[in-house]
């Protein structure tokens, strides 16, 4: 016989007795099962029904059935579960070694073990005097749910719920970790977890919870031209010379040369982004709209010869014979020709021809003043007056006499272009006093270019 039990042990296994003998127990008297669970009589507690089984053709087409405490999953047949206990078609269990049996009572009087020690421990396997702690999650001596986890305590145990589960009751409920903004964005609660989303343009962070802006111009945003990055989308712009379609990604060139006549003064030639101008022949662009005659005679790209004049007009050029007095003339100057007054043929004829030449461009605004006549030297008493002598026969000019030495052609008629004039100007001059009457005649050649500029 060991030694007598320690009389304070005694007093504490009576009081913790009589408090468990007193507790109701309630959990005999509910057989009533929340849904997905059953009433097992054996256990007297609720089990999970395996809906896979119990309910025909569970899931449909492609999916498989993965029983799931309290319900069931229908999921993707190649889709991978995780320490699931219910998992369709489960590997068969490694050999598990024969669980320790409680060890067996000494023989005696019942109240004399009941007594011996308090709920949750046994008399020792080497000293039966003393108490030791009975591991009930090891004997299978507890209530724990299949999903749950048995933890010894001492003198007891309790039973725990996986992560992302909370125990009420005897049950594991799932937390829905939604409730409690852990996402910045969207969440998205799943059983035993819960994932968070992002709005279109940005993605999670590291931390799986916040939300960062994408870069959308960096990852290939679809813009055809320029791509600018805005927070949580992105916006396309385009260059110079092109408009943003109405898709928001492609460039269309804009044809300038559309929306205006007066872009340029000539012609606009539309091209990818922007416009240019160009001019007819014998014309060249002054700045980047205006076109400028090209004079020939100047630059040196004509092809008079020596004996000729070249004499330059809008848009081309002319070479005249230097030498072109017919007779009773006989040449002066390269312009100017000369009838002897001793030549008796000369008494009837102009004392003199000198030939001029002028460019006007065409459709000018009518009357207009081109040409102004002047005399080169005055007698005393002197009268002179001016006429057009021939070239004139359309009436398309007239004289203006200004005074007593000079008048002016006037254009009368709208001219179109090209073509040209020969206008002889006669300044005839007279004197009362002396009885003397002469002429000379200013032969003028009038070019009028194809174009208003």
């Amino acid at each position: 016989m060991g030694l007598p039990p320690c009389p304070l042990l005694l007093l504490l296994a009576l009081l913790l007795g009589a408090a468990l003998s007193q507790e109701p127990e309630e959990a005999d008297i509910y057989t009533e099962c929340t849904e997905g669970y059953t009433w097992d009589r054996v256990t007297q507690h609720c089990k999970d029904v395996n809906e896979c089984e119990t309910i025909p053709d569970a899931c449909k087409g492609e999916m498989k059935c993965i029983n799931h405490y309290g319900g069931y999953l229908c999921l993707p047949r190649s889709a991978s579960v995780i320490n699931d206990a219910h998992a369709e078609g489960p590997p068969p269990p490694p050999p598990i070694a024969p669980r320790p049996q409680p060890p067996a009572q000494p023989s005696g009087p019942r109240e004399h073990f009941e007594n011996h020690c308090p709920q949750g421990y046994e008399p020792g396997a080497q000293d039966q005097s003393s108490c030791v702690d009975v591991d009930e999650c090891l004997y299978d001596s507890h209530d724990c749910q299949p999903s749950q986890e048995c933890i010894n305590t001492p003198g007891g145990f309790h039973c725990k719920c996986p992560d992302g589960y909370r125990k009420i009751g005897t049950e594991c409920i799932d937390i829905d970790e939604c409730r409690y903004r852990y996402c910045q964005h969207r969440c998205v609660n799943s059983p035993g977890s819960f994932t968070c989303q992002c709005e279109p343009g940005f993605q999670l962070a590291g931390n799986n919870r916040s939300c960062v802006d994408v870069n959308e111009c960096d990852m290939g945003a679809p813009c055809q031209q320029r791509c600018y990055n805005t927070y949580g989308t992105f916006i396309c712009r385009c260059n110079q010379g092109f408009e943003l379609d109405r898709d928001g990604f492609t460039c269309n060139d804009i044809d300038e040369c559309s929306y205006s006549s007066y872009l340029c003064q000539y012609q606009c030639v539309n091209e990818p982004g922007r416009f240019s101008c160009v001019c007819p022949q014998g014309y060249q662009l002054s700045g980047t709209r205006l076109c400028q005659d090209i004079d020939e005679c100047e630059a040196g790209t004509h092809q008079c010869t020596d004996a000729q004049t070249c004499v330059n007009f809008h848009g081309a050029y002319r070479c005249v014979e230097k030498n072109r007095c017919q007779e009773p003339y006989v040449q002066v100057s390269d312009n100017r020709c000369l009838c002897p007054a001793t030549n008796i043929a000369c008494r009837d004829q102009p004392s003199s021809i000198v030939y001029r030449y002028m460019s006007i461009t065409a459709d000018r605004s009518v009357p207009s003043d081109i040409f102004q006549i002047q005399a080169t030297s005055v007698y005393p008493g002197a009268h002179n007056s001016f006429q057009i002598r021939a070239g004139n026969e359309q009436g398309d000019f007239y004289i203006r006499q200004i005074n007593n030495i000079s008048a002016m052609l006037v254009l009368a008629r709208p001219a179109t272009g090209p073509q040209e004039f020969v206008l002889d100007l006669e300044m005839v001059t007279t004197n009362s006093l002396l009885i003397y009457r002469s002429s000379s005649v200013l032969r003028l050649t009038v070019f009028v270019g194809a174009h208003s500029f």
